[in-house]
């Protein structure tokens, strides 16, 4: 059993931290301003003062936190990961962040003697209480055989895409696909009650023909239910948003849906829905649908 070091216990992380306990693994973690789950305390989780002292006594060293700057201040910060690694060791990212940053991260702790991978997930909270995130995996193979055993005990779905960066980029891929889904079941549910069908009705029919999905199974009941506690949070939702209209910009490739997913996804936060799950950016097409532009505007926006 390994000696893991798991920096970032939040909706995700904390689960994933219990499954590798569960799995024999001795794991530490570090803290800021949030106490460690009570839970993880209970099975055994081992707390340090700082990452670099979670990198010191760990084999493989596991980070989860929202973004690029998080990631780069868990790694390089004072007292930060990469103080604490040396030959041979593992450092697995498993944050939604830049493709191009992590090319860079990965190439700092080359330098150091550890190997890197990036290796983001899908599948939210219910997959990661689950253990059935699917996890894309970008790196060298001998590090991904290494690390294999590891991510059996968080996910079912595990794929090594190809060299640093590639998980990364599949991460934002991912990102598209869901915002697109999601935009599509809310506009479907909306345009069902608008035209006076019992939306849950309306989405127990659909679960058994081609339009099926994951995103309408557990999305969809969540639209009906309006059970918009995160779940995966509309503001990190356009952050992986983010970078995919950055790097389209930088490839010179549209993405034209994507920029719309992402103006409602504005259109949530601007209406304090930031933290919401982001299966709530139906709550945006029910704005629209409320207050639709009247025709001749429609008309004359046209026109121009």
């Amino acid at each position: 059993m390994a000696k893991i070091g798991f920096i970032g216990l939040g909706i995700m992380g904390a689960p994933m931290t219990g499954h590798l306990i569960d799995g024999g693994h001795e794991v530490f973690s570090t803290v800021n301003r949030t106490p460690a789950p009570a839970e993880l305390l209970e099975k055994g989780l081992t707390i340090l003062d700082s990452p670099k002292a979670v990198a010191e006594a760990a084999e493989i060293v596991i980070i989860m936190v929202p973004d690029t700057p998080q990631v780069e201040t868990v790694l390089f910060g004072e007292n930060g990961v990469a103080e604490g690694l040396g030959a041979g060791k593992l450092v697995i990212d498993m944050s939604s962040i830049s493709p191009i940053e992590t090319k860079v991260f990965a190439a700092k702790i080359a330098a150091l003697g550890s190997d890197y991978l990036d290796a983001p997930v899908s599948g939210g909270e219910v997959g990661a209480k689950a253990a059935s995130l699917t996890i894309m995996v970008g790196g060298s193979e001998a590090a991904f055989a290494k690390a294999t055993p590891v991510f059996e005990l968080m996910g079912k779905n595990i794929t090594l895409v190809g060299p640093s960066g590639a998980g990364q980029t599949t991460k934002v891929a991912n990102q598209i696909i869901v915002a697109l889904t999601i935009e599509a079941v809310g506009e479907a549910l909306v345009f069902a009650s608008k035209a006076g069908a019992d939306p849950a009705k309306v989405r127990q029919a659909l679960m058994g023909g081609l339009a099926t999905s994951r995103i309408l199974e557990i999305h969809g009941e969540r639209m009906i239910k309006r059970t918009f506690d995160p779940g995966f949070r509309i503001e990190l939702h356009q952050k992986d948003l983010n970078l995919a209209l950055q790097g389209a910009k930088a490839l010179g490739v549209a993405l034209p849906n994507t920029a719309t997913a992402q103006e409602l996804f504005n259109t949530c936060k601007a209406n304090g829905g930031a933290g919401w799950d982001h299966s709530a950016m139906v709550k945006a097409l029910e704005l629209m649908a409320a207050h639709p532009v009247a025709e001749d505007e429609a008309a004359s926006a046209a026109a121009e």
